[in-house]
């Protein structure tokens, strides 16, 4: 599956099958939210949250991949990423694109 941020694919023709997204919410344990709550008073990079969101980023992506997959695309174009705060400590991933279907392979 080929996922790129751009509205084309160099050398590929293509017709779109529809938009496809994955999204997920997660958060942190009380431990590492009390950590990272005590961390953001001195400064400094909230290592946990990053991972969090790192993790997060890639199961949206994934589950994005799998319906363009279900679908029968060959690869998603114009995908973006938006994030939101559900409850505090806790957020939403999601990602989107336009699935596509290879055409003249």
């Amino acid at each position: 599956m080929i996922l790129v941020n751009t509205d084309y694919i160099t050398g590929k023709t293509f017709e779109m099958m529809g938009i496809v997204k994955g999204s997920t919410i997660q958060t942190r344990n009380l431990g590492k939210d009390i950590g990272q709550g005590l961390k953001s008073m001195v400064g400094g990079e909230l290592k946990s949250y990053n991972e969090m969101m790192n993790s997060a980023r890639a199961l949206a992506t994934k589950r994005m991949a799998l319906e363009a997959e279900e679908l029968g695309a060959d690869a998603v174009v114009n995908v973006r990423y938006a994030t939101s705060t559900v409850m505090q400590s806790a957020a939403e991933v999601m990602a989107y694109g336009t699935a596509v279907k290879f055409v003249n392979e």
